[in-house]
């Protein structure tokens, strides 16, 4: 009787009356101990209104079922087909959609829809995967800042593909502990190339030179993300660095002259196809012949021999820096010394100089500059001494 007077009353009610007496009747439905017959004349109503003209009342029901393992699930449905501001409470907490439904869902919505999809607790990877291929880059940085979302490697990989671009997506990834190391690197490359885009269409740099500089400060980024990196974190960078072609010559001697054998001999197994355990055996067996066979394998320029050579030379009598820190970072000496080795060598090809001179001028800035913090830091440090002996 109830419910025949709610839905003759309903038919001339102002429409935020009928949302407020839509949520009652949901609540009711949810809650309440009502008779078979009531219950059924209640999902009766709920249905019919899920057809009512203002979005008012059916954003009603759909808060009040968002949340609930018993809503009814054909109502449940049809809200999350409705219109973004209906279905986004049902997209974002309803546990009565399947998977499947969210990938379409995902596929065929709007940006808000795909952000509501986004924020959803214990996400799985296919929806994910659905949201990283489809999703606007505001659904993007929801998924990345789910901490119950299960993206699969390859998901962030594409995210970093269509929106590596935007600054609120790269900040939003590299703050993450555990991103993979190839995406990171990604990340890196992506900021590159906006940065070396950018100051050419300001004619601040020549394409040539602002390309240079970006393949510099990528390859620096490269190595101190790889100084952190191990096993298969360690493979999926080489990996990566391989197929976007990054695993140059210039990228192998900088990672050695930074002291990262982890990289150097990484890239090598990888370039050569040996096993990393034949790579790191011929590399102490300090023969020249060794050597010299290994590198051609890996398909590494002739001309850089020499400097690899003069590199682990170097390594082996003063050992290797195997910290974060060390081995993210070109050491001065060692690169002094290979490129003195190198000028005395007759045969050595100019780029060769040229790329060591740059890194003799890197090293260079780089101690000095961590020369001048630890003096800073001492600075900041005695007058608080001086104060507790005063005291």
């Amino acid at each position: 009787m109830i419910v025949r007077q709610f839905i003759s009353w309903i038919k001339t009610a102002p429409a935020g009356e009928r949302a407020e007496a839509t949520r009652a009747l949901a609540r009711a439905w949810l809650i309440s101990d009502l008779s078979e017959d009531d219950r059924t004349a209640a999902e009766g109503a709920l249905l019919m209104l899920l057809d009512d003209a203002s979005p008012l009342v059916r954003r009603a029901m759909a808060e009040v079922f968002a949340r609930s393992q018993e809503a009814p699930a054909a109502i449940v449905q049809a809200l999350a087909l409705d219109q973004s501001s209906v279905a986004l409470p049902i997209l974002e907490h309803s546990p009565l959609l399947i998977d499947a439904d969210l990938v379409d869902i995902a596929a065929t919505g709007d940006g808000e829809t795909q952000c509501a999809i986004a924020r959803r607790v214990n996400l799985p990877a296919s929806v994910c995967a659905a949201i990283a291929e489809v999703g606007t880059a505001a659904a993007a940085l929801e998924l990345i800042e789910n901490a119950y979302a299960e993206l699969p490697p390859f998901s962030w990989d594409r995210i970093v593909e269509r929106h590596g671009h935007l600054a609120a997506i790269r900040e939003s990834m590299l703050v993450l502990e555990d991103l993979p190391a190839a995406t990171r690197a990604a990340l890196v490359a992506k900021l590159s190339d906006t940065l070396a885009q950018f100051v050419v269409a300001k004619n601040w740099l020549s394409a040539d030179r602002a390309e240079r500089v970006a393949g510099e400060a990528r390859d620096r980024s490269t190595v101190n993300i790889a100084a952190s990196s191990r096993g298969d974190d360690m493979r999926g960078l080489i990996a990566h660095l391989r197929a976007t072609s990054q695993l140059t010559a210039g990228l192998i001697l900088r990672a050695l002259l930074s002291g990262n054998l982890e990289l150097f001999e990484a890239a090598l197994a990888e370039l050569s196809g040996l096993p990393r355990a034949r790579v790191s055996s011929l590399l102490l067996d300090r023969g020249e012949a060794s050597l010299v066979a290994l590198l051609k394998r890996a398909g590494l320029p002739q001309s850089t021999f020499a400097a690899f050579r003069a590199a682990l030379d170097v390594i082996q009598e003063a050992g290797f820096i195997d910290t974060l820190a060390g081995a993210a970072r070109l050491r001065r000496r060692m690169v002094e010394r290979v490129l003195t080795q190198c000028e005395a060598d007759q045969d050595a090809a100019s780029p060769l100089l040229i790329l060591l001179r740059r890194f003799a001028t890197e090293s260079a800035r780089e101690e000095a500059r961590l020369f001048c913090e630890e003096l800073a830091a001492e600075e900041a440090v005695a007058p608080m001494q001086y104060s507790l002996v005063a005291a």
